[in-house]
């Protein structure tokens, strides 16, 4: 479930999003990895997140991170998030097969579920 909690002080408007998906990217203008938000949530996608790349590093492009972040909207540019508790950023866990096949190569196949009728 994702929140939006609305600043203390709201004539600052800064809004907090909790539990944001992003996945890593290679950003050539940059020559570094960065996150861009994924489809699915509450909130815009490919919006950009600015993070340590030290942690960015540590996985390979493509892996999904979960977040908290703040909405930053400046004037005559796009709107962005930064990310808070830098110390909690880590791997989606609700993306784990993904993961694990972006990090290993490795493809988890999925078991079919099986029917079992018993005799009366």
């Amino acid at each position: 479930m994702q929140l939006s909690l609305l600043s203390v002080l709201p004539e600052l408007e800064k809004k907090v999003f909790l539990d944001v998906f992003a996945k890593a990217f290679h950003d050539p203008k940059r020559g570094k990895r960065r996150l861009k938000t994924i489809d699915g949530q509450l909130i815009p996608s490919e919006l950009v997140v600015g993070c340590s790349t030290k942690i960015l590093s540590q996985f390979p492009e493509g892996t999904i991170y979960k977040l908290d972040a703040r909405l930053i909207q400046k004037q005559g540019k796009k709107p962005y998030f930064i990310s808070i508790k830098k110390e909690k950023i880590m791997r989606a866990l609700e993306f784990y097969e993904h993961n694990l096949h972006v990090q290993t190569g490795v493809e988890i196949k999925k078991k079919k579920a099986v029917v079992i009728k018993l005799k009366k």
